[in-house]
């Protein structure tokens, strides 16, 4: 395949041979507050990144308000006993910002793009002329949402935590089928924060010869150990969790770089680019070819996938209305939902059950 493709955001070259794309991504990181999100990109352009990176929904294009078993979050988190509707209220960002913070970033010279979560937040970023979409980990099995975002024609970074390789490979699928060929892969291991030893960095480049694209890094490690060893085999960009302060709760701090960590981590990247050679990798963060590793069974669960969205009675039909693709996972993957569409249910379903085979008429 060809492993030279060049992927162009904002005029900039992303790919073999040219400079590592450093994305900053927020989050929740802002708690909600304006003038703190602000205060961020800011924080960002100090600590050398190139872009900032945005996510784009709200509780109910992310979720939906139920609290039912599948909904409510476990594991030993800070946020036991909550609903993900909860969580996602507390993490996202107002819309309304989004255009402000896109002028933040764009008068001091940074790119300023995000993760749209429906199909609704990617109408709304293609309103605002965002440069370039992201994908999601958890996104990745989306098909349907991944054919909307690439029908946009613009440039796709999609982050691979937790998939197999032939889920990459649909997605992949989905993005050519859409006649988008400014597609970036990043290696990414879906635990929060993740260990180093965790990386498997040689998978990057079984992605790079197996799918013809440029690959990169989306890192959840506190360290540099990976980010350093990913731009010496090639990776084209970096992205990291930025937050102001660890000290300060918030959803994504634990795992978030703040700015003095970030720099430095920019420093060594743009040192490693000059002399690649001279640089010593720490040969625990190569690992093995591996797709999904055990450190990410845990994620796994918080998907998108299939949901019975209203109550709906024996016979009556599936539509866009009572059917969608949210989280958590545990209905049938959101690539069935074409397929779904018209067929009728085989008994009476409550609102907030994952939608399985048994529940859909064959007729």
């Amino acid at each position: 395949m060809n492993t030279k493709r060049v992927v162009i955001i904002n005029s900039r070259s992303i790919g073999p041979g040219h400079p590592t794309y450093i994305i900053a991504e927020m989050s929740g990181n802002h708690n909600q507050h304006y003038e703190r999100a602000v205060e961020i990109i800011h924080a960002m352009h100090n600590a050398g990144a190139d872009a900032v990176k945005l996510q784009t929904y709200t509780p109910d294009t992310m979720t939906m308000n139920c609290n039912r078993e599948e909904f409510v979050i476990g594991g030993g988190t800070i946020w036991d006993g909550k609903t993900l509707y909860e969580l996602y209220e507390e993490a996202s960002t107002p819309w309304e910002w989004h255009p402000k913070l896109k002028k933040v970033a764009n008068d001091l010279g940074m790119d300023l793009f995000s993760t749209p979560f429906d199909p609704t937040a990617t109408d709304f970023l293609e309103e605002m002329d965002v440069p370039a979409y992201k994908i999601a980990s958890f996104e990745l099995v989306d098909i349907p949402l991944i054919k909307h975002v690439a029908s946009k024609g613009k440039p796709i970074i999609m982050s691979t935590g937790m998939a197999t390789k032939e889920e990459i490979a649909d997605a992949v699928q989905a993005v050519n089928d859409a006649g988008n060929d400014q597609l970036v892969l990043l290696k990414c291991t879906s635990a929060y924060p993740a260990l180093p030893s965790d990386a498997n960095l040689n998978t990057m480049n079984d992605m790079r010869e197996s799918f013809g694209v440029p690959v990169g890094l989306s890192d959840h490690t506190l360290g540099h150990s990976v980010p350093i060893a990913a731009t010496v085999l090639g990776g084209c960009i970096i992205e990291k969790h930025f937050c102001l302060t660890r000290d300060e709760p918030g959803v994504d701090s634990a795992f978030s770089l703040e700015p003095h960590e970030f720099k430095e981590m920019v420093d060594i990247v743009r040192a490693t680019e000059a002399n690649p050679e001279k640089v010593v990798v720490d040969e625990a963060v190569l690992g093995d070819v591996v797709y999904r590793s055990t450190s990410e069974t845990s994620c796994i669960p918080f998907r998108r996938s299939l949901f019975v969205v209203e109550d709906m009675r024996q016979g009556e039909s599936f539509t866009e209305q009572n059917i969608r693709s949210i989280r958590p996972g545990n209905g049938l993957p959101p690539k069935h939902l074409p397929n779904i569409i018209g067929k009728k249910a085989a008994k009476d379903i409550s609102r907030g059950t994952p939608l399985a085979e048994e529940l859909i008429t064959t007729d």
